[in-house]
């Protein structure tokens, strides 16, 4: 996809915990394979920031925020330290790190807008269940303005498992794809692109046998593969085709993969609005990284 380098490069929100770490490790691999700048970022939402970001005046105010600070600044050292510790070959990204006293989500929303990605653990350190989302995690996949990639709590088995990317022929699957096949091609991988095909797909075709479904739908997924692999010809790519339920079947790769590439909405979305259901399945339920593709 070659996309410009944005100001943040690869943005990473941390807090500290574990999944954070995970987050860590995984966008540091991520930055210096895009040859792109590391930004670590660590927001402090406190009284204060509810209150107009005004710090109530008196010495337990002072000595909290001081306190809150070397809190704030020991995670972004633990973080950066984990970033650099990751590096590959002594392949490491360029890292700077920021420090915000503000709200978490509209926070790393804005920066989105100057990142080319932001990188989120599934859940913060409140989280009761393994695979529920945390606040942040949710919010970001659902307000930012460039791709989320959320790093469940799995690492994946191998180095050379594939890619998969959901295909359904909307604008932010169409986007999906592009970053699917940028990711397969730096990490020398192949890309297994899953189409699921449904009713609404041959509502204006007569009767058809199952045969002839199948052909049109494999002409139909060759359509949406053509332009990319002419673009990338060192991708190898896998094709399947099945029938409805694309959530369960895209979990059921992800089980052997080592990244999913979601759209952030499907055919029947709208830009701006609540998460596809695919996609909502996929970023809850999968153990392996999520990228929901957002612009």
């Amino acid at each position: 996809m070659s996309s410009p380098t944005k100001q943040h490069g690869i943005v990473v929100g941390v807090d500290g915990s574990g999944p954070s770490d995970l987050a860590v490790r995984w966008a540091a691999h991520e930055a210096a394979m895009r040859h792109v700048p590391l930004t670590v970022v660590h927001v402090v939402a406190t009284a204060a920031t509810s209150s107009a970001l005004g710090w109530p005046s008196g010495p337990v105010s002072a000595e909290l925020r001081l306190w809150q600070e070397d809190q704030a600044r020991q995670i972004i050292a633990d973080a950066i330290k984990v970033a650099r510790d990751s590096a590959e070959h002594g392949a490491s990204p360029e890292i700077t790190s920021e420090l915000l006293f503000a709200s978490a989500v509209p926070t790393l929303v804005e920066l989105s807008k100057e990142a080319q990605m932001v990188v989120v653990g599934c859940q913060g350190q409140s989280a009761l269940r393994r695979r529920l989302l945390g606040s942040v995690s949710t919010g970001l996949v659902h307000h930012s303005h460039c791709p989320v990639a959320v790093i469940h709590d799995e690492v994946p088995s191998s180095s050379q498992a594939p890619v998969v990317v959901g295909i359904d022929g909307s604008p932010a699957s169409e986007l999906a794809t592009a970053i699917a096949f940028d990711e397969a091609s730096w990490r020398g991988v192949e890309l297994v692109a899953l189409y699921a095909w449904s009713d609404a797909d041959i509502a204006h075709l007569p009767s058809l046998e199952l045969s002839a479904i199948e052909s049109v739908a494999a002409e139909a997924l060759a359509e949406r593969l053509a332009g990319w692999q002419e673009r990338y010809p060192d991708v190898r790519v896998r094709r399947l085709i099945v029938w409805d339920q694309p959530a369960r079947h895209l979990l059921e790769q992800a089980e052997s993969a080592q990244l999913v590439v979601v759209g952030s909405h499907g055919r029947g979305g709208f830009a701006g609005m609540l998460l596809g259901s695919v996609s909502t399945a996929v970023v809850h339920a999968a153990r392996t990284p999520v990228i929901v593709a957002r612009d």
